[in-house]
C-alpha cells in the first residue's frame, strides 16, 4: 500500500501545462495549481479559495437541492443559483392561480418570501483525506473481495467515529480515482429555504430545448432564494419564528465584467464524469444506453409536450417533469455525436494499446496486477451489456414513465407490512407524500404514456415481464385494452379514493388493485437483473482501479485529475470565444439584442420576450450593468470543466469576485464528459450584470440590489 499512496502523492503534486482540463480537490490547490492560477491572473492565494483554519471562498459555496450548486451572496443568507435548479421548487408552489413559471415572483420583503418545503441547502464544513485510514490496513496481495470488505469496514468505523465528533452533521466518504482515494466530508443542512424571487419563464427558461446546450445563449437562467436558520444562526425546520441566516462568508459581486482572455474559476458540485471510461464502454454507450434513452424519452416527451399546450393546469403540473427528462434526452444525442465526430473511442484505444504494453511487465503474480484490467473491464461490459438494455427500459419506460407505478409502490411497501399498517405516524407520513406527488398527476395524460411504454417495452426488450403474460392470457395481447382497463379499475388514478383507502386500513382491496400487478411484476425483473449483473459490477470495479492506478503510474508526471462524483471541486481557466467549424468564430459574449433578434412569434414557448424588456431595451434603460461599449451582456464562455451538478455554480473572476452563474455546456463538446477537448469545450454562464438588471430595473427588486455587496 505504501507504493500505491506515494504514486498518488506524485500525481496530485505534478502540474500538466494545460490545467483547465480538471476538477480540481480543494486541499490541493496549494501543490497543484494555485502557480499555473497566479499565471492565468488569479490575484487570490490558495488559502483565500479553501482553508481550514478560516472562512474562504469555498465557503459560500453550497449544494442547492439534490443536484446543483448555489452560491450565498449577502450576509443576510442570500442565494443564488440557476433557474432550472430552482425550477421544480418554483413550479411546485405554482398553480393556476398563481403561476410563477409562466409570471416570476418578487417578494418585496422578508415577510414574502415563500417557503419551499423538501427544499434544502448544504454546506461542506471540514474535507480530509482519508485514504490512509480506509486503505492502509489492506495487506499488499489481498483479493478484491477481501479489499472491499476491509474498505467497506474501514468506511463504516470512521464514519461512526466522525459522527461522534459532529454529532448534529452529515459525513460522506467518498472514493476517488476509482477507490484508490478517499476523502471525508463534514456536511451542515439547512431545511428552511424559501423563494425570494424568479424570472418568469420567458426569461429564466429563454430558447427553452431548442437552445439548450447551444451558443449562441440568450437565456436569464437564474433565481434567488434565501436560507433561514433558527435564533442561534443553526439548521431548523420551518417556523415562522426563524431569521435569515447571517452568513460569515459571502460572495462579492462585480460590475466590472470581463475581456477576452481574462482569468476566470468556478466552484461547485459537478456530478459526473467517465474521463477513465474505455473503448468498450463507449461501444456499449453508442450501441445501447445513449439509442435507448433518446429513444424512450423521446416518445413520453412528444405525448408531455402535446398535452402540456393544450393546458396550463397540466403545463405546470409537467412543467419540471419535461425539464428533466429532456435535458438529459439531448444531453444523450449531443454526447453519441460528439463522440462519434471526434473520434473518442480511437484516441481510447490508443491509450489502451500504450497502457497494455506498459502493463506486459506485470505478470499475474505480482500486485497489482495491471495485466488484467482491461480485460477485467471488457468482460464486466460485454457481461452485463444485454441486462442493462432490458434494466433500462424497466427503469426509463416503466419506473419512470409510467407514473401509477409510483403511489402504487409507494403504498405497497407500507401495506405489506402489518407493524407498519399498525402505525398511525407512518400512514400519516404516507398521507401526506401522496398529496405531495398527485398535485402533479395527470391520469389522462398517463394512460397515454402508459399505452405508448408498454408497446415500445415489448417492441424492444429482449426479455419481458410477465405482466405480458397477462396482458395476452386476458386481453389477447391488446396492450391499449390492459391500459384502459388498468385505469377504469385502479383505485390509484384518484387521489381521494387511496387515502380513504390507507386510512381505512384496506389492505387486501390495495394489494389486489391492477395496478399492483403491474408494480410487482416491473420491480421483480428489475430486482432480478439487478443482481444478475452483480459479478460483472463487481469485476468492472476491480478492473477499473487497477486501470486509473496504472495509468497514474504509467505516467507520474502527468496532473490526474478524479472524475466528477458531486463532490466540491474548482476550475479554471479563461474568457474565450472559440470557433466550431471551418470559417465560423464564435463571441465570448451575447446581448439584449440577440433577446429581440430571437424572438419568435410562431413559437412563442421558447421564444417569447416580454414587453417590459422591450421596452427596457428600446430606452437603452441598462443602468449600471451596461458594458464599456452600452451593451447588456447576456451570457458569456469560458474553457472551464464542468458537467452536471455545477449547474448554478458561481464563475469568478480573478479577485473571487462573482461575474457569472454557470448554467451549461456547449454542444460541439458534448463529450466531454468522457474526453475534454481543450479547443472546444466551453462553459455558458449567465452574466452578473443581467441577473441584477432583471432584478432591479424588470422585476422592481432594488430591495435585494442594495442587500449585495457590490465590489468598487
Amino acid at each position: 500500500m505504501k507504493r500505491l499512496i506515494l504514486t498518488l502523492a506524485i500525481a496530485l503534486i505534478s502540474v500538466s501545462a494545460m490545467a483547465d482540463e480538471g476538477m480540481w480537490l480543494l486541499p490541493y490547490l496549494q501543490k497543484m495549481n494555485i502557480k499555473d492560477m497566479k499565471a492565468k491572473g488569479c490575484k487570490l492565494s490558495a488559502e483565500d479559495i479553501y482553508s481550514i483554519n478560516k472562512n474562504s471562498i469555498k465557503d459560500a459555496i453550497v449544494i442547492f437541492g439534490n443536484g446543483c450548486t448555489g452560491e450565498v451572496v449577502s450576509s443576510e443568507g442570500l442565494l443564488f443559483t440557476n433557474h432550472h435548479c430552482g425550477y421544480g421548487s418554483i413550479q411546485a408552489l405554482s398553480s393556476v392561480d398563481h403561476d410563477y413559471l409562466k409570471y416570476g415572483f418578487w417578494a418585496n420583503n422578508h415577510s414574502e418570501e415563500i417557503p419551499a418545503p423538501g427544499l434544502t441547502v448544504r454546506f461542506i464544513r471540514k474535507i480530509s483525506d482519508v485514504t490512509a485510514q480506509i486503505t492502509g490496513n489492506i495487506p499488499a496481495n489481498a483479493k478484491e473481495e477481501e479489499r472491499n470488505k476491509i474498505v467497506a469496514e474501514n468506511v463504516k468505523n470512521l464514519q461512526k467515529e466522525l459522527k461522534a465528533e459532529n454529532s448534529d452533521k452529515e459525513i460522506q466518504i467518498k472514493s476517488f480515482f476509482g477507490g484508490n482515494q478517499f476523502f471525508a466530508f463534514v456536511i451542515e443542512t439547512f431545511r428552511d429555504i424559501r423563494l425570494v424571487g424568479t424570472p418568469p419563464s420567458s426569461i429564466g427558461k429563454f430558447g427553452g430545448e431548442t437552445d439548450n446546450w447551444m451558443w449562441p445563449r440568450h437565456t436569464g437562467d437564474f433565481s434567488v432564494f434565501r436560507i433561514y436558520a433558527d435564533k442561534n444562526n443553526n439548521p431548523a425546520d420551518y417556523s415562522k419564528d426563524n431569521v435569515p441566516y447571517k452568513a460569515e462568508k459571502y460572495l462579492k459581486v462585480s460590475l466590472n465584467g470581463y475581456e477576452e482572455g481574462d482569468f476566470a474559476m468556478v466552484m461547485g458540485f459537478p456530478g459526473s464524469t467517465q474521463r477513465y471510461m474505455t473503448s468498450y464502454e463507449i461501444d456499449d454507450m453508442l450501441s445501447v444506453s445513449n439509442p435507448n434513452r433518446i429513444f424512450i424519452r423521446g416518445e413520453r416527451q412528444a405525448i408531455l409536450k402535446k398535452d402540456m399546450a393544450a393546458s396550463d393546469k397540466v403545463r405546470i403540473q409537467y412543467a419540471s417533469k419535461y425539464a428533466r427528462s429532456s435535458n438529459y434526452w439531448k444531453n444523450s444525442i449531443g454526447m453519441s455525436r460528439g463522440l462519434k465526430r471526434l473520434d473518442v473511442k480511437s484516441k481510447k484505444e490508443a491509450q489502451e494499446a500504450e497502457f497494455t504494453a506498459w502493463a506486459s511487465q506485470f505478470t499475474l503474480a505480482d500486485d497489482p496486477r495491471y495485466s488484467e484490467a482491461l480485460p477485467l473491464i471488457k468482460g464486466a461490459v460485454e457481461g452485463k451489456s444485454a441486462i442493462d438494455h432490458d434494466r433500462q427500459y424497466l427503469q426509463e419506460a416503466f419506473l419512470t414513465a409510467v407514473e401509477i407505478i409510483t403511489p402504487a409502490r409507494m403504498v405497497a411497501q407500507v401495506m405489506r407490512s402489518p407493524k407498519r399498517v399498525a402505525d398511525e405516524k407512518i400512514l400519516a407520513t404516507l398521507v401526506e407524500r401522496l398529496k405531495g406527488w398527485y398535485k402533479d398527476y395527470n391520469v389522462s395524460t398517463d394512460r397515454k404514456v402508459a399505452k405508448r411504454m408498454l408497446a415500445i417495452a415489448r417492441d424492444n426488450m429482449k426479455v419481458l415481464p410477465s405482466i405480458y403474460e397477462v396482458i395476452e392470457r386476458d386481453f389477447g395481447g391488446n396492450i391499449d385494452a390492459y391500459v384502459d382497463n388498468l385505469y377504469d379499475n385502479s383505485i390509484f388514478t384518484d387521489e381521494a379514493k387511496v387515502i380513504a383507502a390507507i386510512e381505512s386500513k384496506e389492505v387486501e382491496q390495495i394489494l389486489a388493485d391492477p395496478a399492483q400487478g403491474l408494480n410487482q411484476s416491473v420491480i421483480t425483473m428489475y430486482n432480478k437483473l439487478t443482481n444478475d449483473r452483480k459479478p460483472f459490477v463487481a469485476q468492472y470495479a476491480e478492473g477499473h482501479r487497477l486501470y486509473i492506478d496504472g495509468l497514474m503510474k504509467m505516467q507520474p508526471e502527468k496532473a490526474w485529475a478524479s472524475d466528477a462524483n458531486f463532490s466540491i471541486r474548482l476550475t479554471y481557466g479563461n474568457v474565450l470565444p472559440y470557433t466550431p467549424q471551418d470559417g465560423v468564430r464564435y463571441s465570448y459574449y451575447t446581448t439584449l439584442k440577440g433577446v429581440m433578434e430571437k424572438e419568435n412569434p410562431e413559437n412563442p414557448i421558447e421564444f417569447f420576450v416580454p414587453e417590459k424588456l422591450k421596452e427596457l431595451y428600446a430606452a437603452r434603460d441598462y443602468g449600471r450593468y451596461a458594458n464599456k461599449k452600452g451593451e447588456l451582456p447576456v451570457a458569456f464562455l469560458s474553457n472551464l470543466d464542468i458537467t452536471g451538478g455545477n449547474s448554478g455554480s458561481p464563475i469568478l473572476n480573478g479577485k473571487g469576485e462573482l461575474i457569472g452563474l454557470a448554467f451549461d455546456g456547449n454542444w460541439e463538446a458534448m463529450s466531454g464528459d468522457v474526453a475534454f477537448e481543450p479547443e472546444l469545450q466551453r462553459c455558458i454562464g449567465v452574466d452578473v450584470r443581467y441577473v441584477l438588471f432583471i432584478i432591479e430595473k424588470f422585476a422592481g427588486a432594488k430591495w435585494l440590489i442594495d442587500e449585495l455587496d457590490i465590489a468598487k
